[in-house]
């Protein structure tokens, strides 16, 4: 049951995609979803459905994971008809020199700690990519009319959050107040800088150990200062435990 006095805003993240499976450092990689991922989409949108969750508008990342995800949720929902809006500002935090490296064979080489700050610390950037790499966004075209100053060679939660901010306050922010029912499908990172600045109560230390499973929906219910006022997961307690110690075992050996 949903409070119609509030602001609703829905995050999902994309379904399992083929680096989750393989355990890589994916980030800007364009990766698709797994058979697994393409169900876990469809899954959310058969649960949002059933919540009587409707949207006027949804914003998604430059990424085809996300982008998939997306579809095949609406498409349970009876709403592909619906605006999206691609953003790079939403997508996942781009992990430099490590994307593409599989993360327990990095935790047996560095240790776990290691790979654990790279992967969750808040201000701590990853080894930066060079610009004559692939995995520099200079050498995508879908980022060709960014500036060098837009383009990451490397990112930290803290410079992912930088970005999504101003995403927030320019787009997002106002259609929520204009009274638009809203979901995000992007990616774990993008939507954790979200969670981050909409809930105030949530420090630089607790946002890094804030798990948002694949494919599992994250109902926040905002308030007349579009700040979090509750959320909740639309999954089981067994199915949420679950999914969220599959996240946590992803740094070890």
């Amino acid at each position: 049951m949903f409070y119609m006095d509030k602001y609703i805003f829905v995050l999902l993240r994309h379904g399992q995609s083929q680096w989750n499976l393989e355990n890589r450092f994916t980030g800007w990689t364009d990766v698709p979803l797994t058979k697994k991922g393409e169900e876990e989409a469809v899954k959310a949108g058969e649960k949002m459905l059933e919540s009587g969750l409707k949207f006027d508008l949804v914003y998604t990342n430059m990424l085809k994971r996300a982008i998939k995800t997306t579809w095949l949720a609406l498409e349970q929902m009876d709403l592909m008809w619906l605006p999206i809006i691609k953003t790079w500002r939403l997508n996942e935090r781009h992990y430099g020199a490590l994307q593409g490296l599989n993360k327990s064979e990095m935790a047996a080489k560095y240790g776990e700690n290691q790979v654990y700050l790279w992967r969750r610390s808040f201000d701590i950037v990853p080894p930066q990519v060079e610009i004559t790499d692939l995995n520099y966004p200079g050498n995508d075209v879908r980022y060709q009319n960014l500036s060098v100053n837009e383009l990451p060679k490397g990112e930290s939660l803290k410079l992912t959050i930088d970005r999504v901010l101003s995403y927030w306050i320019e787009e997002i922010a106002p259609k929520i107040k204009e009274g638009k029912k809203i979901l995000i499908s992007a990616s774990g990172n993008s939507l954790r800088a979200l969670v981050k600045i909409i809930d105030k109560s949530i420090s630089n230390e607790s946002i890094t150990e804030f798990n948002i499973p694949t494919g599992i929906p994250l109902i926040y219910e905002l308030d007349e200062n579009l700040e979090a006022a509750s959320h909740r997961f639309l999954a089981s307690d067994e199915e949420l435990e679950a999914a969220i110690n599959e996240i946590k075992n992803q740094g070890k050996k």
